[in-house]
């Protein structure tokens, strides 16, 4: 005899169906909220206080941002990334007990995925064979001394231009742009300032154009009405300076004294807003070369929302270098499936870093291929970019 079976009715299927997709969703969203496996360090080390303290905290900020992005999407290899900064102040000897104590947190075991910093060439130099020697991958987000990269380094790169580049560009910026024919040349006493004016006045001669007198003034220089009495002199139509941005502040201001009224474009050490707009309206216009881009011209208004939600505070002169060079850093880790430093190393130059900017792709020595340069105008307090 035939069991009587009962038809099922189509609101119990229609149950049993919204049951089963509950059931799945909640089991994906148990899988997705699983726990990392742990933590990976990425120490940043840069001046969080003095006169480049902006540029640090700015540089910081990117990279939390970055590192938060990756771990609200499942960490890098399945580790949470925790972003440990260290404040480098801009010195060498700072920078050199940074390294102390990076190299005492790997021997005491601790998993460190890799450094960015530092942020300026000095400390960055000082450093630098003390993170190869512990097999450290670095990345600078700033440090643009060409000799960093052409010392067989392996373990170090950067996401900015270097020098060489800088100088190129700036060269053709003050012959095509400020249609200068004969250039004042004027740098710091210092390993930055006297490497990146020699390279500008290479180019130049490069160019067509003339050098109508180099001068270097000491680091730290108050007052500069002899150098404006000898540009003056000079018959110079326009001016390069190669120093930090209290300088480029103090000769704007000894230029205006002598009513000089002549066009001036700074190197990347006066990329500090916080000194460079301080001069007058009336003084002749200012230009600004730097190894960063506007966050305000490259990245989205979305981009810009989450960076304030982080930092609680607007995007700064290096935000953007900073994203870039923790994206470097993760894509390094991923593409050789490994924390283990030369491993990093290998995979950064022999695969694509997908970026804020696009891809980025790099040379044998760590350095940029095809690295770019910005030009500002300093305006009404501020820099606009020139496009």
């Amino acid at each position: 005899m035939a069991e009587n079976v009962r038809p099922r009715s189509n609101s119990f299927i229609a149950l049993f169906a919204v049951c089963l997709i509950a059931a799945l969703t909640s089991a994906c969203n148990a899988a997705s909220a699983q726990p990392l496996a742990g933590e990976t360090i990425v120490y940043v080390a840069v001046p969080l206080s003095g006169f480049r303290a902006d540029a640090g905290q700015s540089a910081l900020g990117g990279v939390r941002l970055a590192a938060e992005e990756i771990n609200s999407n499942g960490g890098l290899l399945g580790r949470r990334i925790v972003v440990r900064a260290l404040n480098d102040r801009s010195e060498n000897s700072a920078a050199l007990e940074n390294a102390e104590r990076i190299r005492l947190a790997l021997a005491g075991g601790e998993h460190i995925a890799g450094l960015i910093g530092h942020l300026d060439s000095g400390p960055t130099s000082s450093a630098l064979p003390l993170y190869e020697e512990m097999g450290i991958v670095q990345i600078t987000p700033a440090a643009g001394m060409r000799a960093l990269t052409h010392r067989g380094h392996t373990m170090f790169f950067r996401v900015n231009a270097n020098d060489s580049t800088q100088a190129e560009a700036a060269a053709r910026f003050l012959v095509h742009t400020m249609t200068a024919q004969r250039v004042a040349v004027v740098h710091s006493e210092t390993d930055y300032g006297s490497s990146l004016a020699a390279s500008v006045v290479e180019n130049l001669q490069a160019l067509g154009a003339t050098t109508a007198i180099q001068l270097a003034v000491a680091e730290g220089q108050p007052d500069f009405s002899e150098t404006a009495q000898q540009i003056q002199s000079a018959g110079a139509d326009s001016i390069f300076f190669a120093g930090d941005a209290s300088a480029a502040r103090d000769l704007r201001a000894s230029l205006l004294e002598a009513k000089l009224n002549l066009p001036l474009l700074a190197g990347d050490g006066a990329f500090l807003a916080a000194d460079v707009d301080q001069a007058e309206a009336a003084a002749g216009a200012m230009y600004v070369s730097a190894l960063a881009p506007s966050p305000f011209s490259v990245a989205g208004a979305g981009w810009i929302e989450a960076y304030r939600d982080t930092e609680y505070r607007d995007p700064g002169p290096f935000s953007v270098n900073g994203y870039i060079a923790m994206q470097v850093l993760a894509a390094g880790v991923r593409a050789g499936d490994s924390f283990h430093g030369h491993e990093i190393a290998q995979a950064i130059r022999e695969s694509e870093s997908e970026t804020l900017l696009g891809p980025l792709h790099f040379k044998a020595n760590g350095d940029l291929v095809d690295a770019s340069v910005w030009f500002y105008k300093v305006e009404d307090g501020e820099f606009r970019p020139i496009e």
